[in-house]
């Protein structure tokens, strides 16, 4: 038998072992005839019976012959796994398909189909696939489902080939894997309305170039198809080639989403703890302000811009924001927690060389120095909203009563550097507390710039 992953057969002839490995995949119903067939010969010898010898013969044989034939068979059979869909939110479920061809000139006898995946997905499938004519394939499928997001290798694929009597077992294992990849659940949520522009454009008073006056112009090259309207006489006398005046463009708004990862920062584990939930709210601000034109990137405590963007760590404008926000996601799907030895001054660090926009922040739990490092990381001029959970009463349950222990005063802190900070209580909807953030804001300290105009709707 020859058995083939998804690049193309493999030799059975090549799998190690040999025949060592072919009577090593004799079932119990064969070893126990080989025993009983083996006794029967010692007992003839014994009595000096010869039809006993002829019995025992029969019943050592017959195993030995059934692993022969069964070695030799030259079956080719071809196997493939497609997903579907590969890439799907925790809790989602996703559907395998299974598919072995026979591509060999002779049928196949009784093949069992047996797939690996991690316990996390559910128990391994196992299929029984009859008799299967030369040219014809089978089609089989089954599902899994995950409620922690992560990367899951299926794989690799068995066929375990039996002979008529059950004898003998052998089995093949195809090379391919496949992984599928379970992302953090994410939530719509209500439109965020910056200043100066709603279609997620930069403030109207940033402008790519200056256009106070004639001598301001900053002139380009003639290009085909420019408007000759356009074309700048002054400088085309100066430089002796066509020169036109540069539209000025918009400079697009920017949004930083900073996820806190700090093993010290969380407590507990699983799909409804408050890391979880940090890591499934990040992923819906990511979607949300992609799909409402931002330019976004994702910021982890320990500094690391993870990849989705250009050179600079931003969503290139000009990129789809789907094949973005999936870029990031998957991301998100296998990121655990950080040492966190430096805290939050690394992400202070990267955070310190923007140029404002807005930022989105999920915070796990917050010490004094923590949050003085955290209130500090509001660009002048920019808006800040910041998420803040409380581990210890995620660990209690949402029917706990909170502690509010020396969290009033984290908060107050925020509020006063000029975030907007919004206390997360435990299996809170992220759509509920986003919007009590722009409620917040409504009400933000006297003289704090927010840079936000008609809040969140």
């Amino acid at each position: 038998m020859t058995a083939a992953g998804a690049p193309g057969p493999v030799d059975s002839g090549d799998h190690k072992g040999g025949v060592r490995a072919a009577l090593g995949g004799l079932t119990t119903r064969g070893r126990s005839f080989l025993a009983a067939g083996v006794a029967a010969a010692l007992c003839s010898y014994v009595l000096g019976q010869g039809d006993l010898l002829r019995v025992g013969l029969l019943l050592a044989a017959l195993p030995l012959v059934s692993v022969a034939v069964l070695y030799h068979c030259r079956y080719r059979v071809a196997g493939s796994r497609r997903l579907s869909p590969p890439r799907v939110p925790a809790g989602s479920e996703a559907r395998v398909y299974l598919r072995t061809d026979n591509i060999s000139k002779l049928p196949t006898g009784l093949l069992m189909l047996q797939d690996r995946v991690p316990y996390a997905l559910g128990p391994r499938p196992r299929f029984v696939l009859d008799r299967v004519e030369p040219g014809g394939s089978r089609e089989v499928s089954y599902r899994v489902r995950s409620d922690l997001r992560g990367r899951y290798p299926l794989g690799p694929l068995q066929l375990r080939l039996s002979d008529p009597f059950g004898m003998c077992e052998l089995t093949r294992s195809f090379s391919a894997y496949d992984t599928l990849v379970v992302v953090p659940r994410t939530e719509p949520l209500p439109p965020l309305r910056p200043a100066g522009d709603a279609a997620g454009h930069g403030d109207g008073s940033q402008r790519s170039l200056a256009s106070a006056g004639e001598d301001d112009i900053i002139p380009r090259g003639y290009r085909h198809g420019d408007d000759l309207r356009r074309v700048h006489w002054r400088s085309t006398a100066r430089y002796g080639e066509l020169m036109v005046r540069r539209e000025e463009q918009p400079q697009r708004a920017r949004c930083t989403v900073l996820l806190d990862s700090r093993r010290t920062a969380y407590l507990g584990a699983g799909p409804d703890s408050a890391f979880e939930w940090a890591v499934s709210g990040a992923a819906s601000a990511l979607a949300h302000m992609l799909e409402r034109g931002f330019a976004v990137r994702l910021v982890t405590d320990c500094g690391e811009v993870v990849p989705g963007g250009g050179a600079d760590g931003f969503a290139s404008p000009a990129q789809d924001s789907a094949d973005s926000a999936g870029l990031m996601t998957d991301t998100l799907a296998a990121l655990g927690h950080s040492a966190g030895d430096d805290g939050l001054s690394r992400a202070y660090d990267v955070l310190r060389g923007s140029s404002g926009g807005l930022l989105v922040a999920f915070f796990g739990d917050l010490d004094e120095e923590q949050t003085m490092v955290a209130a500090r990381m509001r660009q002048r001029g920019g808006t800040a909203v910041a998420f803040v959970l409380d581990s210890a009463d995620w660990e209690r349950g949402a029917a706990a009563e909170a502690s509010g222990s020396g969290r009033a005063g984290r908060l107050r802190t925020l509020r006063e550097a000029g975030w907007t900070a919004v206390a997360v209580p435990p299996g809170a909807a992220l759509t509920d507390v986003w919007r009590q953030a722009g409620e917040t804001h409504s009400g933000a300290l006297p003289g704090a710039t927010t840079g936000f105009s008609g809040g969140w709707s």
